[in-house]
């Protein structure tokens, strides 16, 4: 192995085999990060479902009790600001996993 055409070659092998195996490596999956797209469907469907469901609370109680659309009114408020938070609570979620990739690729960089 002292010859040094012979390590060359070795070295041309490896190059070789790095690059076949680099073209077999598996690609990253596209669905593993969100699009922009659906991270707006989902606060948009956190927000309709903190409706719905204030909605609903509040026409059974008023079913239940016979009274007039209060508590209808009252849990669609409050079902709207919990939607609010979530959304919220969710934009700040996706707000530092995005600065968090920003300083991974600057600290690589």
């Amino acid at each position: 192995m002292t010859d040094p055409d012979q390590q060359q070659r070795l070295k041309q092998l490896e190059a070789k085999i790095a690059a076949a195996k680099l073209s077999q490596a598996p690609k990253p999956r596209v669905d593993e990060h969100y699009s922009q797209a659906s991270l707006a469907w989902r606060m948009v469907i956190e927000l309709c479902a903190g409706l719905g469901i204030g909605f609903g609370i509040g026409y059974t109680l008023d079913w239940f009790f016979g009274t007039l659309p209060l508590f209808m009114v009252l849990f669609v408020m409050l079902g709207l600001a919990a939607g609010v938070k979530t959304m919220l609570r969710s934009a700040k979620e996706i707000q530092e996993k995005k600065v968090a990739d920003l300083a991974d690729e600057n600290k690589g960089a």
